[in-house]
């Protein structure tokens, strides 16, 4: 007879001391516990007070600025409130802007790489550059008709600059003279940028100029023998001072704020130049000397005896000939691509120029611009090699946006990037940073 087994019978008993394969029956769920925080209920009055905190409404430049947490959100703010032809001039680039677009791209394509259980408890931005230190590893470039872009211009720049404890360039196309500067921010550290003219008695006079108002660094801008194409300039008519077209009146209807400030200031002129008018292309191609060589900088070398820096370094072997011929310093810049487009992108030039003068012994400062919108570009410039980063655009974003408000928040903007990206970074001084945080990305 052939025992059958009951498969609803579920196992053996404990004192079966069987090894035989027992089918279970199922056994029913086990009662869900539902934790109290999840048991549904009426909110109570005093639940939802602290959920009903309504924030009014702030309406002021400064509530209106500190909401911007990027660069690129005070760009916003700058295209609303500036008409198209000053906003264009500074946005903008040669022909197809294929330079200024790579020139950030390059800033997109690294990776960093982060180191850890370092004591980042205190982030130290501090840097020397040509002698002299400077609280953050970056200061403001040398940018031409900046009352143009919002009327306190110039003013706002130097004294943000100086507030700071950074270094402020002026423009030799500036609309703020050499003397008013340095009277706005006289405990600043000011520079003075040079084009180079055919009249070198010219030159010369702005060159004693900025010596006698106490600034201490020359720069020297050589990537500019003709004017760029810069077609959104050319599209908007573009001419100093701005022309009141119908276009342009139709353009300030709804930006009533920059023609007023605009109209009830001192008129914008060159206030290094003699009055001029007509468009920008024009103006460069009558005054700047398409013959310049490395005499001429030699000259320079001979006349100015501060701190002298050329910008527009785009090779390795022009960096190493303008220190050979007495630079200070290079800045490695292709003028924000507003000169040759397809120019090569200072960033990807870094490596090879640091390279390039450490094999000469060179002591010579290595700085970049173009394409820089946060404090974790410059970052990455500095990781790369770089001695100092200058910025143009990011700063003149924050000019439109609010004026010297504007300025002091793109710089604030900035060193919160740098401070929390090298905390990230595990870094806590800028003469730590190295190559070894930064890999470039193969696109």
């Amino acid at each position: 007879m052939t025992d059958t087994i009951d498969p609803k019978i579920t196992a053996a008993p404990a004192d079966a001391g069987s090894d035989q394969n027992v089918t279970r029956a199922p056994q029913p769920p086990a009662a869900v516990v539902r934790p109290p925080a999840l048991k549904r209920r009426i909110p109570s009055v005093a639940d939802l007070a602290p959920l009903m905190q309504f924030k009014k409404p702030e309406f002021s430049k400064t509530a209106r600025l500190k909401r911007a947490s990027t660069i690129w959100e005070l760009r916003d703010m700058a295209k609303r409130r500036t008409p198209q032809a000053p906003f264009d001039y500074t946005d903008g680039a040669a022909e197809e802007e294929i330079t200024l677009r790579r020139a950030r791209q390059a800033f997109q394509d690294i990776e960093f790489r982060p180191g850890i259980l370092r004591d980042v408890s205190r982030i130290d931005l501090r840097t020397d550059i040509l002698g002299q230190e400077s609280r953050l590893p970056f200061g403001i470039a040398p940018t031409g008709f900046t009352r143009m872009m919002q009327s306190e211009g110039e003013y706002a720049g130097s004294q943000a600059a100086e507030a700071t404890g950074i270094p402020y360039t002026l423009s030799t196309m500036g609309t703020a003279s050499i003397e008013d500067v340095a009277a706005a921010a006289p405990n600043g550290r000011n520079w003075f940028q040079l084009y180079l003219w055919t009249d070198r008695e010219r030159s010369l006079g702005l060159i004693e100029r900025a010596a006698k108002a106490g600034n201490d660094t020359l720069m020297v801008t050589v990537d500019t023998a003709v004017a760029g194409a810069r077609l959104r300039d050319v599209r908007n008519g573009m001419t100093i001072p701005p022309a009141l077209t119908l276009k342009t009146v139709v353009d300030a209807s709804y930006r009533p704020a920059w023609w007023f400030n605009f109209l009830t200031h001192e008129p914008l002129t060159f206030a290094s130049l003699s009055r001029y008018t007509g468009t920008v292309a024009e103006l460069i191609n009558s005054m700047f000397d398409p013959t310049l060589t490395y005499q001429d900088l030699d000259w320079l070398r001979e006349t100015w005896k501060g701190k002298l820096v050329v910008k527009g370094i785009q090779t390795v072997e022009d960096a190493r000939q303008v220190v050979d011929h007495g630079a200070d310093g290079i800045v490695l810049s292709n003028h924000g691509g507003r000169q040759l487009d397809r120019a090569p992108i200072p960033f990807h030039l870094l490596p090879e120029v640091t390279t390039g003068l450490a094999s000469d012994n060179s002591k010579a400062a290595v700085m970049l611009d173009t394409g820089i919108m946060s404090g974790a570009d410059i970052v990455a410039a500095l990781a790369l090699g770089a001695d100092f980063a200058l910025i143009g655009r990011a700063y003149l974003y924050g000019l439109m946006a609010g004026g010297r408000p504007g300025v002091d928040r793109a710089i604030q903007i900035l060193e919160k990037d740098m401070t929390r990206t090298m905390a990230l970074l595990g870094v806590s001084k800028v003469s730590d940073l190295n190559p070894d945080h930064v890999r470039l990305l193969q696109r």
